[in-house]
């Protein structure tokens, strides 16, 4: 032991308990340099209520007390780990980020899975939706789905997403969103047709009514669809059950009235149950794509709004047409009951307050 102290530098005391390692045969990590248990005890064993503690703060609604200090701000670590301080627990905000990891949580932003209560009637209005889709594209009779797109600030405004640009050289726009009131607001309501993969886009610069709506249609049947269904008499709308479009709305059957009767179809009308806006068509196979033709463009002008919608095309063939809509539409026009009691309006067998046919007088 002697001549290996010497050898290795080691003492003589470490060369024994080496060999008695040895002859104990138990696994050696190489990689340490102290032995197990060795080296200063973390703060969690120290002080097993630090963890507690911690997760108090991070969980106040369900767990702590509803009046802590951290309930109403955004809990980073830095705050955490100040906030222990306060409370006599002296810790880094690299610890807290360490411990919150071990206690399985991690960054995480918000998930819209929540629908609301569903309506025993929705899976039926489905698939009764669907058999009328159905049925009025074998008889070759137009059916579109129509909707109103979010509305979009005209300017030198921020548009979420990225465009390739130099390197150090992004566009430049304004740091506030508050509207230009020169160039104010647009409004994109949309026509798709569903057995053309077609769409059609009504610009407003007013506001967002029943009136615009049906307008948009009425341009639409006048440009495209009377040249694409020459042979039409019926045509089948599927709307939200809410907005300009809802199935509560009176101005909404009042304007489909007065279309039925300029253009002498028989309109069929089928609304999308409640809180299920984003299953209808014109969502996902129109409006998404105008929102990523355009990401990280600033929609400077009404014209460059035009351009974008006009320009968005698809591999399955998607065409879309734009135009402006300058026309003004007053807010807060009143239906009065006679002029219902003039609508055709024959409400379906099933759910006729979702489903009804408008026929021209």
């Amino acid at each position: 032991m002697a001549a290996v102290a010497r050898v290795t530098g080691l003492s003589c005391n470490t060369v024994k308990r080496g060999m008695q390692e040895s002859q104990q045969k138990k696994t050696v990590d190489v990689a340490r340099i102290r032995r197990p248990g060795g080296g200063r005890k973390r703060k969690t064993v120290m002080d097993p209520t630090l963890v507690d503690v911690l997760e108090r703060l991070v969980e106040p609604d369900s767990r702590g007390d509803p009046q802590s200090p951290l309930r109403w701000t955004c809990k980073s670590t830095r705050l955490l780990a100040e906030e222990m301080g306060r409370q006599g627990y002296a810790l880094s905000h690299q610890l807290v980020a360490h411990v919150l990891h071990e206690l399985g949580y991690s960054l995480q932003g918000n998930r819209k899975s929540k629908e609301g209560s569903t309506h025993p009637d929705r899976n039926a209005q489905f698939e009764h939706i669907n058999r009328n889709v159905a049925g009025w594209i074998r008889r070759g009779q137009p059916a579109v789905s129509v909707d109103t797109k979010k509305k979009e600030l005209v300017g030198d405004f921020k548009n979420n997403g990225q465009q390739w640009h130099p390197k150090g050289h992004p566009q430049v726009v304004r740091v506030h969103d508050f509207p230009d009131p020169q160039l104010g607001k647009a409004i994109p309501y949309g026509v798709y047709d569903l057995a053309r993969n077609a769409g059609w886009v009504s610009v407003g610069v007013d506001h967002d009514t029943a009136a615009f709506a049906v307008n948009t249609i009425r341009r639409w049947w006048k440009m495209t669809g009377h040249a694409a269904y020459p042979k039409a008499r019926s045509l089948l709308i599927m709307a939200d059950s809410g907005g300009s479009n809802g199935a509560r709305v009176r101005l909404w059957k009042w304007e489909l009235h007065k279309l039925a009767c300029q253009t002498g179809l028989t309109i069929h009308v089928g609304h999308l149950p409640p809180g299920t806006s984003k299953w209808n068509k014109i969502e996902h196979r129109l409006f998404s794509f105008i929102s990523r033709n355009w990401r990280g463009q600033p929609l400077l002008t009404h014209a460059t709004i035009i351009n974008l919608i006009a320009n968005t095309q698809t591999s399955t063939g998607l065409k879309v047409r734009c135009v402006l809509d300058r026309k003004r539409y007053p807010k807060g026009i009143v239906i009065s009951d006679e002029q219902m009691a003039n609508i055709r309006l024959t409400p379906d067998a099933f759910h006729g307050d979702w489903n009804y046919t408008i026929r021209p007088t």
